[in-house]
């Protein structure tokens, strides 16, 4: 009795069935409690207010504007202004959308569907990345460190965040084996959803010759590269612009490039003021604050691919006009997420408190932003 009381816990890395499960009841529950949180506190906060139909309450802003591609093309609706930021939006989830809406019959539910399904590719190959690296434990603790993240609710949304990471992160995780056929064609799906493909491209260039792969693969490099030369030339043949997602930004947005002490006294004057905007300039700043911190981490242990796919993200966000979309570009750094999990799965045994150190932090800030969202309000 004593010898097996004694024994040492099992420290035996999880089957490849056990990280599947454990990222996949992950990613359902936190599903479950969105619905939750979208039914009970929207009614909660409502105080007598009309409250809009489950659906209706997330077909706002950029789910929106993905639809409006999706049903009537880049030139939008006819029957109204013609908006001049709908090519900031690259074709995959809109295309995605089309041929999920023949089943569906509702654009909003099937937006919803694909950031479901997409979720779960997501969080099954984001714990397998995690286990991977190691050490054992590390996959479940990254799919909980992602999901709780404060602007997680876009995952669950219309939104491109779950088809991007259901493409971008199996094709890391491809790399990382050393299988770059499979990690090119899962990476030029992922140029196809959103521009950070194109950082997600040079970040495999970095990965395959630091690695000192066999150089007759490295021919399959171009393959996510192809997507972002196509949607740039089909919007040149409709506009004659090359870089029309670029000013489209511009236009729709007003991004465009400053210098990053000019981008911060902005936001900072910003967030200074009252209300929702400047409650969401502040998280902006807070992102801002996470994403340096973590190209700095990246860059001291020389994890050179992922510092250059975070850092030219960081980068461009910070030389942006103003912080807009900071903290939701953050659900597609999984360095940062593999970096928690690893910390908090790592000896000695004090540091597992350091994920419900997290959760206890940025829990409360992902049921406000879904909440907020939910209300109809900017967010992210």
């Amino acid at each position: 009795m004593t010898a097996s009381l004694d024994r040492p816990p099992d420290t035996s890395p999880p089957s490849r069935r056990d990280t599947m499960t454990e990222a996949l009841l992950l990613w359902l529950s936190s599903r479950l409690g969105i619905v939750v949180l979208a039914v009970v506190g929207v009614t909660a906060m409502a105080d007598g207010d009309t409250i809009a139909p489950f659906l209706e309450r997330w077909r706002h802003w950029d789910a929106d504007l993905l639809i409006t591609i999706a049903e009537h093309g880049y030139g939008g609706d006819p029957s109204g202004e013609p908006d001049k930021g709908l090519p900031a939006f690259f074709p995959g989830m809109p295309l995605m959308l089309r041929v999920v809406h023949l089943f569906t019959g509702s654009w909003t539910l099937a937006g919803l569907l694909i950031s479901f399904v997409a979720g779960a590719v997501a969080m099954v190959a984001l714990a397998r990345l995690a286990e991977f690296e190691g050490p054992p434990g590390t996959g479940r603790r990254a799919v909980l460190a992602l999901l709780l993240w404060p602007m997680s609710v876009f995952l669950f949304a219309g939104y491109s965040e779950s088809l991007f990471l259901a493409f971008a992160i199996p094709a890391w995780l491809a790399a990382r084996r050393g299988r770059w056929p499979l990690a090119a064609v899962l990476a030029a799906g992922a140029s196809c959803v959103r521009i950070t493909g194109l950082f997600l491209a040079l970040a495999l260039v970095v990965e395959f010759f630091s690695r000192r792969h066999a150089v007759r693969q490295a021919g399959w490099l171009v393959a996510p590269f192809v997507p972002l030369v196509l949607y740039s030339a089909y919007q040149h043949a409709r506009s004659g612009d090359w870089l029309a997602w670029k000013h489209a930004q511009e236009a729709g947005w007003g991004r465009h490039l400053v210098w990053p002490w000019e981008s911060l006294i902005t936001t900072w004057n910003s967030a200074l003021g009252e209300g929702r905007f400047a409650w969401a300039f502040r998280l902006e700043i807070a992102g801002a604050v996470v994403g340096v911190g973590l190209v700095l981490v990246l860059l001291y242990l020389r994890r050179w691919s992922e510092f250059l796919y975070v850092g030219l993200q960081v980068g461009a966000l910070l030389c942006s006009a103003y912080y807009l979309s900071i903290p939701r570009s953050a659900l597609l750094w999984w360095p940062l997420f593999l970096l928690i999990a690893k910390a908090s799965a790592s000896p000695p045994s004090w540091r597992r408190w350091i994920i419900v150190v997290y959760a206890l932090v940025v829990g409360p800030l992902m049921v406000l932003n879904t909440l907020v969202f939910t209300d109809g309000a900017w967010v992210g």
